[in-house]
């Protein structure tokens, strides 16, 4: 199938990769742990053949910024077709539609039946925009907002219309622009930057809703960026946006819980010891995935070093 996407893609042709995206059921990720939020841009196939090899915990598959107008669809169908490739990923594979009014009630609804474990909303604006998005999308896929208007900080707190609403996204640049504040305000030992993170953190909490810290545009300047994220660690942030590999395996380090990272370890060899003694050396199981072999050897390499 590979390559008939790759001969296709080469190709520009539109209605061969339509026929292939084929509608499926997907095994859902439920899970809400993920540190690192890694930006893949839908219109590049090399991106998208390396969804497996990542090291984020949450990829963002992108329709919006960055794609092209021209390559909208081209970039909502190879979407579509590589959720159905990853039926079961370790990874949660979040889709990142176009604003309300420019496509994305289209982009949802085209969505749904290939069961993406969230669609992330942009520009959203009010609960009335959520609960629109949320009449129209399946009851298993979780909704996620990008806060990054005036009026969704303004409204924060009446966001969370339903249980499936289950992340909120700080979108510094877009909102600082619509409020008419100076991108020099983002700094580190800007007060107005800090309440804004404290803000958007301890309202998203408060609504049992997940934060995730902006995206750093500077992603070659690892050294500040490491300091944001420990600025934002020490406020109570567990999952920051990334836009490059080196960024996700910085906060994927400097975001690990120790105490979780030990239990889920001997978790993982009680439950590997007790599959093999009944002949099974891979599995999967609710909360931890796909468990085998060298998943095992992981944890416990993991334990001798804490040992």
């Amino acid at each position: 199938m590979l390559s008939k996407i790759e001969q296709a893609y080469e190709a520009r042709d539109l209605a061969t990769l339509d026929a292939l995206a084929k509608p499926t059921f997907r095994v859902l990720n439920k899970k809400n742990n993920f540190r690192s939020v890694l930006m893949l841009s839908c219109d590049k196939l090399k991106h998208l053949n390396k969804i497996e090899s990542l090291d984020a915990d949450c990829i963002m598959l992108n329709l919006e910024d960055g794609v092209s107008k021209e390559d909208k669809h081209f970039a909502l169908v190879l979407c579509a077709i590589f959720l159905t490739i990853h039926k079961e990923c370790d990874k949660k594979l979040v889709v990142r539609v176009n604003a309300l009014d420019e496509g994305g009630y289209e982009e949802i609804t085209y969505l749904n039946q290939f069961m993406p474990d969230a669609i992330r909303v942009p520009k959203i604006k009010n609960k009335k925009e959520v609960e629109s998005v949320l009449a129209l999308l399946n009851e298993e896929i979780e909704l996620h907002l990008s806060i990054e208007t005036s009026e969704a900080w303004h409204n924060l707190s009446s966001l969370k219309r339903d249980r499936r609403v289950t992340a909120f996204y700080l979108g510094i640049l877009d909102l600082f622009a619509d409020m008419k504040l100076s991108q020099s305000l983002i700094n580190l030992n800007n007060p107005t930057m800090l309440y804004m993170l404290s803000h958007f953190l301890v309202t998203s909490k408060a609504m049992r809703v997940k934060p995730v810290s902006f995206v750093y545009q500077d992603f070659k300047n690892l050294d500040e960026f490491s300091l944001w994220i420990e600025l934002e660690k020490s406020m109570g942030y567990d999952a920051k946006g990334c836009i490059s590999p080196d960024q996700v395996r910085l906060t994927n380090k400097m975001f690990v819980d120790a105490e979780a990272e030990i239990k889920r370890a001997k978790v993982i060899v009680k439950l590997f010891e007790m599959h093999r003694d009944s002949g099974v050396t891979g599995f999967v199981d609710d909360e931890y995935g796909f468990i085998d072999e060298p998943i095992y050897k992981g944890a416990l390499a993991l334990l001798e070093n804490k040992s």
